[in-house]
Formats: structure tokens, sequence, C-alpha cells
């Protein structure tokens, strides 16, 4: 029985990941080896405004219940991993630019676009969000002062890592960080913690494990 698609797996499960509050962000398949009976990774990678693991592990489950009985998989072994993205994942999405407040980013503006300051490259932390710009605060500690830049000059933003907190004044002009999220420059300090469960699938004992991770690294952990 051929694998399924991602875009088959996306189908599958993007309903459910919606009624449980959270927003699909991707699905990814691997196998291990080339074997017929190589273990199929699955990676349901989903978020929301604030990183539950109960509710996270809660969702594995279903899915994994869902995938069952689905029977896209038939007798394929496979392991589904249901995690969040990492800390240091593009801006592609309103959502992104909501959830990533306080943040500092990377942003490359599009070619013809007007650079807030000298380069069309520069690091700034994220404010408000509206309609068809972002508030971005530059200067770092020593001169913050905030700017706007419309969303449709913006190329690419990803978030950075960063091992010292922001100044206050900073922080204050980014409007702060989203509730529930980690506050900045404690990386080092947040813990990648997961969640974890096995059963059998259907028809295939041993055939399945879940794995759940919610992970604010920079590198995604697996506890398995």
């Amino acid at each position: 029985m051929p694998m399924p698609t991602e875009e088959r797996v996306s189908q599958l499960v993007a309903g459910l990941v919606e009624r449980r509050g959270f927003d699909l962000e991707g699905v990814e398949i691997s196998t291990a080896g080339k074997r017929a009976d190589a273990q199929a990774r699955v990676q349901v990678t989903v978020d929301s405004d604030a990183s539950d693991l109960d509710a996270i592990a809660t969702l594995s489950a279903d899915l994994s219940a869902l995938l069952d009985d689905a029977g896209d998989f038939g007798e394929t072994p496979y392991l589904l991993e249901v995690t969040t993205p990492g800390i240091d994942r593009p801006l592609t999405a309103d959502r992104h630019w909501h959830r990533a407040r306080g943040r500092k980013v990377r942003v490359a503006l599009r070619d013809g676009a007007q650079p807030p300051e000298k380069s069309a490259t520069f690091e700034a932390r994220v404010g408000a969000l509206t309609r068809d710009a972002v508030a971005l605060v530059l200067g770092g500690k020593r001169d913050p002062h905030r700017v706007t830049v419309p969303l449709a000059d913006i190329a690419s933003a990803v978030v950075q890592v960063e091992f010292s907190p922001p100044g206050a004044r900073e922080l204050a002009l980014a409007g702060g960080v989203v509730p529930g999220r980690p506050d900045p420059g404690r990386e080092d300090g947040v813990a990648v913690a997961g969640v974890a469960a096995s059963s059998p699938a259907r028809g295939t004992p041993n055939a399945r494990q879940e794995s759940v991770t919610a992970s604010d690294s920079p590198t995604e952990g697996i506890v398995e």
C-alpha cells in the first residue's frame, strides 16, 4: 500500500487541529531506510497563542485515533510526532507576527523598498501588527525607537535566538510579549518539555508510537 502524501494527511488532520484550538503549520512524512517495512515518521506541527503541553498531548492521542481510523498507512509502522515550531521559524502569516510580538527578528526588505534606516537588512523587535503594517523597534537597548513598516515591503523575517533580555524601554515600545509566550533572552532557561505516549496501531502490534513535543528551542526536541 503506498504511503499517503503530506497533502492527504494535512487534509485528514486539519479539521481536528482547528477544533482543538490550534493552527496547522505543516505536515512532514519521511521514512527511515528504503525497506518495504521501514517505519514512517509523521510530524504534525501545530501552534497556538499559548503552548499547552496537556492540550498537545490530548491532540496527539486524538490524531493517532483519527489516522488509525482512516487506515491510509495500512500495515506500515509509523511514529507520530506532534510538535510546536522552533523559535527561529520565519514569519509568513499574520498570526506569526502577532505571536512574535516582543521578540527580535532579522528583517530583509524587498528590492526597491525604502528602509527605515540605512540598510535593507536589519534586526528589530516586533511590535503591534495592524492590517497591512507592523511596528518594529530599532536601536536595541541604547536607542530604542519605533517605526512602522508595510508588510508588503518585507521579503523575509526570522525570529532570532537571544541570550540576554531586552531593555525595559525597548520591550515597552514593542508592547510587551504575548501572554503565554516565553520572555525574550531566556532561551537557555527554557526546557524542551515533552509528553510521550505509545500504543499499538490497529492490526499491527507495536506499529505506532506517539511523540509529543512542545518546543521554544531553536532546535526541536523529541521525547519518546
